[in-house]
């Protein structure tokens, strides 16, 4: 182990998300137990740096949270240190300032040379200046998205899959017994692979991605055949999929967020389009944070224990600003500084997709079920 770690920092940035608390708790006990080192709660992500809001985590602290959601420590998805918002200029315009020194004020008055951050590629992103001032970095992939690049699967994501497959199955019954066309908008800005995981472990007739535009004529065509076949049809769409002659439909834009773009709408978009254009009668359910909530589910649990160990083993390695990462089912790490400023978006040629295809789920943009090959009467 690195002799000079004696108190450790540990924190949640961007959303909320079931799993947090499970990776709290397996860094807390990890560090404490086997290693001895004394523990420190940062508050409210980046925002409890800035402010110097800490407390210490025991064991007590820690015991009994591996199955509640959210997180113990709170967490902000609107601050970043090296772009934080201070107040306005007498004319109404915003003040821009790097907090950074705040941050590493913090650190050095409560004697902490390292920290875990827990989060996705923003929170990474925040993380960076402060891992180049000297600080060890060591990070832990969370996102609902599950689009951090580096590991091939990330906490959190697989509950999101299955409360959406839930919502879905629940709206199949619906809309087999009014015959209509249900449109559900899942979680998904940049990345479909909610969209695309439970779309297709509920069975759902169209799944729209990001990464794959989509023509509303043509998905209205597919709604058409299936209403002709079933007489109800699914689709699900990620919140930032989009037409392939329009934008990503915007809800909000908060000027105070170093990111201030904020998503939905489209699941309303494509269901009066659906209407307008096949005159069958559709409705429209948006998950939202119906997603992020809740307990995390069993392999969930697991996956964040794990990753909560391993960001201890990495640090009492003596690696430095790496974060951790699951590849082929393996637990390692990568160099932090390679995940900022990426997304692992969904390949277009992704085995789940042409399963999809196969099966004649439709994705919006032309692109047919596969036709079987006759098959030799010899095998008949």
């Amino acid at each position: 182990m690195a002799p000079s770690i004696r108190r450790l920092g540990i924190l949640t940035g961007g959303g909320d998300c079931p799993g947090l608390n499970a990776v709290i708790r397996a860094v807390a006990k990890t560090a404490i137990l086997q290693y001895g080192i004394e523990v420190v709660g940062i508050e409210d992500g980046f925002q409890g740096l800035i402010e110097h809001r800490v407390r210490p985590l025991g064991i007590k602290d820690v015991s009994g949270i591996l199955t509640r959601g959210g997180t113990i420590l709170g967490s902000n998805n609107k601050c970043n240190p090296a772009r934080y918002c201070t107040g306005r200029k007498p004319n109404g315009e915003l003040i821009w300032e790097d907090v950074t020194e705040k941050c590493l004020t913090t650190l050095a008055r409560e004697r902490l040379e390292s920290i875990i951050v827990i989060g996705g590629d923003g929170t990474m992103a925040c993380a960076a200046p402060i891992a180049a001032a000297g600080i060890n970095v060591i990070g832990v992939p969370k996102t609902i998205d599950n689009d951090l690049v580096g590991t091939e699967i990330t906490f959190g994501f697989l509950t999101a899959v299955a409360t959406a497959t839930e919502a879905l199955d629940r709206l199949h019954s619906t809309a087999d017994s009014h015959h209509r066309v249900m449109v559900c908008e899942v979680m998904g800005r940049n990345a479909g692979w909610i969209a695309l995981t439970a779309g297709v472990a509920s069975g759902s007739d169209v799944i729209l991605l990001p990464e794959i535009p989509f023509d509303l004529r043509r998905i209205a065509d597919d709604i058409d055949r299936r209403m002709r076949d079933t007489g109800f049809a699914i689709v699900v769409v990620a919140e930032g999929a989009r037409p392939q002659s329009g934008k990503q439909v915007v809800s909000r834009y908060d000027p105070t967020s170093h990111d201030p773009i904020r998503l939905g709408g489209i699941g309303n978009l494509v269901a009066n389009e659906i209407a307008d254009l096949t005159g069958v009668e559709t409705r429209t359910t948006v998950l939202g944070h119906i997603q992020r909530g809740g307990a995390p589910i069993a392999s969930d649990r697991i996956l964040a224990t794990n990753f909560g160990f391993h960001a201890m083993a990495v640090l009492a390695s003596g690696k430095r600003n790496r974060m951790v990462v699951r590849e082929n089912n393996l637990f390692s790490d990568i160099d932090l500084f390679e995940t900022v400023g990426k997304q692992r978006l969904v390949p277009i040629d992704h085995p789940l997709i042409a399963a999809a295809r196969a099966i004649g789920t439709s994705f919006g943009d032309g692109a047919g079920s596969i036709t079987p090959k006759p098959i030799p009467s010899a095998l008949v």
